[in-house]
């Protein structure tokens, strides 16, 4: 493999390209989208921005753009059959989807383990199961940051009904060992659900290898328009009590999606994927002889070698400066453990007032709990100020840390 293809790849972006040299270090946020995710939305509107399920060549159009994307989902994830990746509007409301129907299942495993390290979508979704009879377990983070799957094991018994965690924490880039946690899991018998929102836009995803039950993304951390998917192993999504109409087959996945989603978002979804497949072919050798999953897998195996790169060159970068306390893995070392989600603080400048300060130089960067105030309490952070976090992903760059380090420095005084 080459070298990253990082003017090719910023090129694909055009938010990148409206020459203000605005840094957009907020990707955890949301991300920008290339070009070819933009002219799909665009074209669907054009030419078939109609209701699924006609007879006419318009609504035609809509169910074929529909299961393209389902089929594309299903090659990113390498999930077994498309019918098992299901649209909505995030991540959030497919947790609460799944979350009602467990809680109609819960039987004689009432238990659900939950982490402290989570976004709090897939925290509160599940304390709300409590009133049904649910029992919360709760899987702690250590001093240093991170989840250990040696506390998970002694949570686990046979009334385990399932454990929900992410892949990566959105507020420290953290990434938890997932197919280590389905393993204790189902040695117990209890199923897993994995929030991969922020995880999915830096390294490659299979959720046969990791063995989990459901798994959630949004879709415009990944760089596509504002949209979600739910995957489920066929067996457990049609195990699923879910609301539906009754003309509406209990199975997925038309079972999962409750009402109308938004079509044009989701051929954007399509398109982005299709990026990354271009994205494969620019980083490989032969790349019109592979497959698409190959080329999928090609694309983020060299999104997360450059990323890796960009997480050592920001935290060395950051160690530099006095004052600067970095939340998580913070070794130079060690970041194949992280994504490069940098959240710190800087002594006597409360965290919203930093993220003002670089706004105004036109830098983005996000101040506050990252949706993890249970995690700020057991840092010792405190929730009212939180903290700054700089979410990177493949089409910034070494010199866009650069700058940041400068304007940083020069806002503390360094």
């Amino acid at each position: 493999m080459g070298e990253f293809p990082i003017s090719w790849v910023r090129d694909n972006f055009p938010a990148l390209n409206v020459g203000d040299e605005f840094v957009f270090f907020d990707n955890g946020g949301g991300a920008q989208i290339p070009h070819a995710a933009l002219d799909a939305v665009q074209q669907h509107l054009i030419l078939c921005n109609v209701q699924r399920g006609g007879k006419y060549r318009q609504s035609v159009q809509v169910d074929a753009a529909i299961q393209r994307a389902r089929e594309s989902v299903a090659i990113f994830l390498n999930a077994s059959s498309p019918d098992e990746v299901a649209f909505g509007m995030n991540a959030t409301s497919f947790i609460r989807i799944v979350s009602q129907g467990i809680a109609e299942i819960l039987g004689n495993r009432p238990e659900i383990v939950v982490t402290d390290i989570d976004h709090e979508a897939n925290i509160a979704t599940w304390l709300v199961l409590e009133k049904h009879g649910a029992q919360i377990r709760w899987w702690k983070v250590r001093e240093d940051g991170s989840l250990h799957t040696d506390d998970l094991a002694p949570l686990l018994s046979s009334r385990t009904r399932l454990v929900a965690c992410a892949l990566a924490s959105n507020a420290l880039g953290s990434i938890i060992d997932v197919k280590e946690v389905c393993r204790l899991a189902h040695s117990a018998g209890a199923e897993v659900f994995v929030d991969a929102v922020h995880y999915a836009p830096h390294a490659p995803l299979d959720v046969q290898e990791l063995d989990c039950d459901y798994l959630v993304c949004s879709g415009y951390k990944i760089f596509a328009p504002h949209m979600g998917f739910l995957w489920g192993k066929a067996a457990a999504l049609d195990a699923l009590p879910t609301f539906r109409e009754d003309f509406i087959p209990d199975r997925a996945p038309l079972k999962i999606e409750v009402g109308t989603f938004v079509y044009e978002n989701v051929a954007g979804m399509n398109a982005a994927l299709g990026y990354l497949e271009d994205l494969g072919r620019r980083t490989s050798a032969n790349g019109h002889q592979k497959s698409r999953r190959d080329l999928m897998l090609q694309a983020m195996n060299a999104i997360r070698s450059y990323e890796l790169g960009l997480s050592a060159h920001i935290l060395t970068s950051l160690q530099r400066l006095p004052g600067v306390t970095i939340y998580g893995i913070s070794d130079p070392e060690k970041v194949s453990g992280r994504v490069p989600t940098v959240s710190f603080n800087v002594k006597d400048l409360p965290a919203p007032n930093l993220a003002q300060a670089m706004a105004d130089r036109s830098i983005a960067v996000r101040s506050g709990n990252m949706y993890s105030p249970r995690l700020l309490k057991r840092l010792g952070v405190s929730t009212e100020d939180g903290l700054v976090r700089a979410s990177l992903v493949h089409y910034n760059t070494a010199d866009e840390i650069g700058r940041f380090i400068e304007v940083l420095a020069r806002i503390t005084g360094n």
